[in-house]
């Protein structure tokens, strides 16, 4: 399939650069605002097609698919306008900013015969499936913190006064809903949906979050989320069982897992081979469910980001 992107970032990059090593979807197009920069991304990444449109790209036959990693706030109207356009579309987290959104937007995916996919890379590496298969190993569980906390350079930027769009609330900047959702998306889709959740903010001057502790309740345990763009944290995440305890290096990137038996003090690696270009995984994911028309493993998708989303919601009302 060919390949269309919206937004000239690092992360953009990498996608591409992902997208390549699968060899299942083929970079046509770029888009950016200014038709310099177009230029030069698209010629860093070997590509002569540029857009400064995002109508005219939308209805191009040059592309099958668009990876949008625009500023969060924007994804909900561009995600929509390449799907009514019959484009398949993959949304870098978070998707969108309310539940309202996503509702609307797989409606009209599903009416235009189209997929619409956010990018939680973490579940989709081959350590997301070992680390569910070993949970049993631990016992009953009884507790989680999983955490990301890493001090950004737009933080720095902040400072010095300028307003970076991760740290505006005009384009629903904040911790949770970025580093957040790594440690977020993988609770929920480990352990369900919780029945209640609270989020205690570390709120700057602009009003977002640059950090905060979101309280996950579920029947027989606490699962605590830690999130920060302002500090960094070098300690690991865990879950807790009564019979052990497994500890995550990164919930972003699952590189290194650990199973610690609490009664003998015994330790197993539980690690898988994975690529570094992790993003890799989610492509041939979204591929495959495209191809294949596998509705059981998209809906599974689908349910998961409208959990997220719904706990992310909440916690910035709150």
């Amino acid at each position: 399939m060919n390949l269309g992107t919206i937004g000239t970032n690092w992360i953009t990059s990498k996608f591409i650069k992902a997208a390549k090593e699968t060899g299942l979807l083929t970079l046509s197009a770029v888009y950016s605002r200014t038709e310099k920069k177009a230029n030069e991304f698209a010629s860093t990444h070997g590509v002569e097609n540029t857009f400064t449109n995002l109508e005219e790209m939308a209805k191009s036959n040059s592309i099958d698919c668009i990876y949008i990693a625009s500023p969060n706030s924007l994804h909900f109207e561009q995600a929509l306008m390449f799907l009514k356009n019959h484009k398949h579309v993959i949304c870098e987290k978070p998707i969108f900013s309310k539940t309202v959104e996503l509702e609307k937007a797989y409606q009209i995916a599903a009416d235009n015969n189209v997929y619409l996919f956010e990018a939680l890379r973490n579940i989709h590496v081959p350590n997301f499936t070992s680390l569910k298969e070993n949970l049993d190993h631990i016992g009953k569980i009884r507790g989680s913190i999983l955490h990301r906390v890493r001090y950004s350079s737009r933080y720095t930027d902040y400072l010095n006064g300028e307003n970076p769009n991760v740290f505006s609330p005009e384009f629903s900047g904040g911790a949770l809903v970025d580093l957040g959702i790594y440690p977020l998306s993988l609770a929920v889709a480990l352990f369900g949906k919780p029945e209640t959740s609270t989020y205690f903010p570390v709120l700057l001057d602009s009003g977002v979050d640059g950090g905060g502790t979101l309280i996950l309740n579920y029947t027989d345990f606490t699962c605590t989320v830690i999130c920060s763009k302002i500090t960094t944290s070098y300690l690991a995440s865990e879950i807790h069982g009564e019979k052990g305890t497994i500890t995550i290096d990164d919930p972003g990137r699952l590189t290194n897992l650990q199973l610690t038996n609490i009664h003998d003090g015994s330790t197993t690696a539980i690690n898988e081979d994975q690529d570094d270009k992790d993003m890799i995984y989610e492509i041939q994911s979204f591929v495959n469910i495209i191809k294949t028309n596998d509705q059981q493993r998209y809906e599974e998708l689908k349910q998961l980001s409208k959990d997220v989303l719904s706990i992310t919601e909440s916690a910035r009302k709150q």
